[in-house]
């Protein structure tokens, strides 16, 4: 038995030393190899373009399907329906987006790739960080289509630009800040599989089960006062007040609030159940 463990713990310590005799990576030189990251996660999404068909395709897809189907019977007509229901169609497709960060993650490490990163001198934390800055490409491209078609449709934002820059950044952060709940589910799922199905039991309910689509008005009591709470709810009122008013609301401030305790809270467990497996 002792001749057993006297090999592994060798090993061990062979590895201690290893690390130890590793070069410490310099702050700039961490944000350079993110950066580096991002740029590879940007080519891979172009050589794969069926990456892209939830950000291209499901605004378009959406904003028709919910307009022609709900317009008539919620708001009477599909042009008053439209500014309720795009910046819930936002809200829907670019929180929706950033479920693809987890599943990715998951794929990465299922196909050893993050075997090779830990034998370069890189920041541990740059395979990690650098698709998260790339996401930030995709969060964009599908709140733009989003507006772009409800335009076509004859959305006319009375926020202007202003408001409308200010809605899309505002669920560009809320997107991003999610994408951290869905990395760290990527790093303790057992496949991608799993962690696109985990992503959906989560945000599914989340965002239909909110104003989004419908005034909380017409909603039974115990769901209004659900739907009241829901983070989600509090982004889509925020959307609106930015398009439609443009208002800075107080909305706007329980949003954000809810991106830096999501952050403060899943951002540390990712990074912690990642560098498990590196």
């Amino acid at each position: 038995m002792s001749t057993m463990i006297a090999p592994a713990r060798e090993t061990v310590r062979a590895a201690d030393r290893v690390a130890a005799a590793r070069r410490r990576v310099t702050m700039g030189e961490t944000v350079a190899q993110t950066l580096t990251m991002a740029w590879r996660a940007l080519k891979k999404m172009r050589r794969n373009p069926e990456q892209f068909f939830d950000v291209a395709l499901q605004p378009i897809l959406f904003t028709a399907m919910f307009a022609f189907v709900f317009g008539g019977a919620i708001a009477g007509d599909v042009q008053s329906y439209l500014p309720l229901m795009i910046p819930g169609i936002l809200a829907q497709t670019v929180l929706t987006t950033c479920m693809a960060t987890g599943t990715q993650l998951r794929e990465d490490m299922e196909k050893g790739v993050f075997d090779r990163f830990k034998a370069l001198p890189i920041a541990r934390i740059a395979p990690l960080a650098g698709p998260m800055v790339a996401d930030l490409l995709r969060y964009t491209i599908a709140a733009a289509l989003t507006f772009g078609m409800g335009l076509v449709m004859g959305y006319r934002p009375g926020g202007g630009v202003a408001g409308v820059l200010a809605a899309i950044l505002l669920a560009i952060v809320t997107g991003w800040s999610l994408a951290w709940v869905f990395t760290w589910v990527g790093t303790i799922a057992r496949s991608a599989q799993a962690v696109q199905g985990i992503s959906m039991m989560i945000l599914f309910p989340l965002t239909f089960l909110s104003n989004a689509f419908v005034p909380v008005e017409t909603l039974p009591g115990w769901l209004a006062a659900f739907v009241r709470i829901n983070p989600v709810s509090h982004l889509v009122t925020a959307a609106r007040d930015l398009a439609n008013g443009p208002v800075v609301s107080a909305e706007v401030a329980w949003t954000l609030l809810a991106c830096l305790i999501v952050i403060a809270i899943f951002a540390p467990l990712s990074v912690r159940s990642y560098k498990r497996h590196i």
